[in-house]
């Protein structure tokens, strides 16, 4: 299914090596780098990074919201670039790209030409460019399915059961990203059970492959079980949040949304290994469709299938390739400008509406708005702290002695620690998530800026609370902050003392 003309083996031999498949793929995947970079410190940290950003001052095996791999990429990052938003984005952006060659490179075991193989790497692209352009778990978590595919796919075409201990290192690598690599498991148990790859269940290189994954999980493992398997606790508040607000209620139609004019590729894909031609990739089939059963029973969120789209696409471009050996050659080239055609297109609008590019409060901004939330929420981080700083310059010496900041959730708190330090400001304290477990310092606050929470909560918590400010709002967005919270309180310490007050301040968001 491409526009180029077929490479035989021996003319690809032949060719230069910076001409060659992987080069294009890796030129591919370069590129999406190169875009991140260039359009990378647009607007400003988006909230969820704020709290990725604070874990990664502070590592560990384990955190209430994730497994330890985004935080400790968050870590290098710091280490490396400070905090620069193009740099605390960067492996992001390279794992992402990763996965895209491992994309082509899967469609060249399955037995794609140059074509196809750069069909493939395209198709993933999209979910790349979307994934990859903010420092979270979607970028690593999909470089760990991706990557597990691919030693699938060897494993499927060499028959060298030593594949097992690649696809072993994928899983544990992916428990450590995020903990949805379960139900990709789930699926590969599947297609082994439902296939001929049964006969593996008696190799030794298998049972290594699982032991390899649980050691390369068991220190995560630990650490949820020093705190008391936190993370259950998170999870399930979490999906009863998004199921109560309708996120989970069309998982299956948003599969759409997902691939776009990629699905026809994603649906070939399938076809394909389920048909004779493509018997040899059964398992990868079952694997695909057992996650998406799981997903849908477990009612999962819309994006949580999209690591498992590549092993489709390139799949899709192998049936692709052969169909089009069938056609007439000027029909044929008609489909092929027509796949580009949509490709191209997909890329496009992922870049336009996806990526961090309208100016703000533009026509172009409120489509993107409409889109997708999470450029909003990076706007103001800075002004707020600024704010807070304000306050602080209007109390006594008395109140800023012993002067706490309380935000409510992560990015409140997170901002105050990552730009208080040019105010002078304390580090902020929250109850959520893995901030409740930094305390409240010592000697405890005696008087508290407090971000986030409500007259009621404070009257009832706080010794005399009063206004004192509002969350700024110079770029006139509606957000979070500036709809939600938009008062800012001084208030004294809490009326039952502060280890009473923080043992239930706990919460998750």
């Amino acid at each position: 299914m491409s526009v180029s003309t077929s490479i035989s083996p021996v003319s690809r031999e032949g060719r230069s090596p910076l001409l060659s498949d992987t080069a294009l793929l890796i030129y591919i995947a370069l590129a999406t780098v190169i875009l991140h970079l260039i359009i990378g410190n647009r607007y400003g940290f988006q909230r969820d990074e704020l709290a990725t950003l604070e874990d990664a001052r502070h590592l560990a095996w384990g955190y209430p919201a994730y497994p330890p791999v985004t935080p400790f990429f968050g870590r290098i990052s710091l280490e490396l670039f400070g905090t620069s938003i193009r740099g605390f984005r960067f492996f992001a952006g390279v794992a992402q790209a990763i996965a895209v060659v491992l994309t082509g490179l899967m469609a060249r075991e399955m037995g794609a030409r140059r074509g196809a193989q750069l069909v493939a790497a395209i198709a993933a692209v999209p979910f790349c460019l979307g994934g990859g352009y903010e420092m979270q778990y979607v970028a690593f978590d999909c470089l760990a399915w991706v990557s597990t595919a691919y030693c699938v796919v060897r494993l499927l075409v060499s028959e060298n059961p030593r594949w097992w201990v690649g696809i072993g290192a994928g899983i544990g690598f992916g428990m450590l990203c995020k903990y949805t690599m379960g139900f990709f498991v789930l699926g590969i148990v599947a297609g082994v059970l439902l296939t001929d790859a049964r006969r593996y269940l008696k190799s030794k290189w298998l049972w290594i492959g699982v032991g390899l994954s649980i050691l390369i999980w068991l220190p995560n493992v630990l650490w949820q079980a020093q705190h008391n398997f936190i993370s259950l606790d998170f999870l399930s508040h979490i999906h009863a949040r998004d199921i109560r607000q309708g996120r989970t209620t069309y998982f299956l139609p948003q599969q759409l949304e997902l691939t776009g004019l990629r699905f026809p590729l994603a649906v070939a894909g399938l076809y394909f290994c389920f048909s004779r031609d493509g018997k040899r990739f059964r398992m990868i089939g079952w694997m695909f469709v057992a996650t998406l059963l799981l997903f849908t029973v477990a009612r999962g969120r819309w994006y949580y299938m999209g690591p498992a789209y590549p092993m489709l696409y390139a799949a899709g471009a192998v049936w692709g390739e052969g169909w089009l050996a069938t056609m007439q050659p000027r029909r044929a080239m008609a489909v092929r400008w027509a796949v580009w055609a949509a490709l191209v297109f997909e890329v496009v609008f992922t870049t336009v509406f996806w990526l961090p590019l309208a100016p703000l409060n533009s026509r172009w901004w409120a489509i993107t708005n409409e889109v997708q939330g999470d450029f909003r929420e990076q706007l103001g981080w800075r002004e707020l702290v600024q704010e807070v700083a304000r306050i602080r310059d209007t109390l006594t010496p008395q109140e800023r002695a012993h002067l706490g900041i309380i935000g409510t959730n992560y990015g409140e708190a997170g901002a105050v620690n990552l730009y208080g330090p040019e105010y002078g400001l304390p580090r902020a304290i929250s109850g959520v998530n893995s901030f409740w477990y930094r305390g409240y310092g010592d000697p405890p606050p005696q008087t508290v800026i407090i971000l986030g929470l409500s007259r009621k909560y404070m009257d009832e918590s706080f010794e005399s609370c009063r206004l004192a400010g509002h969350t700024p709002n110079p770029y006139g967005v509606k957000n979070e902050e500036t709809e939600d919270h938009p008062d800012i309180w001084v208030c004294g310490p809490p009326k039952d003392g502060w280890p009473k007050f923080w043992e239930d301040f706990r919460y998750y968001g």
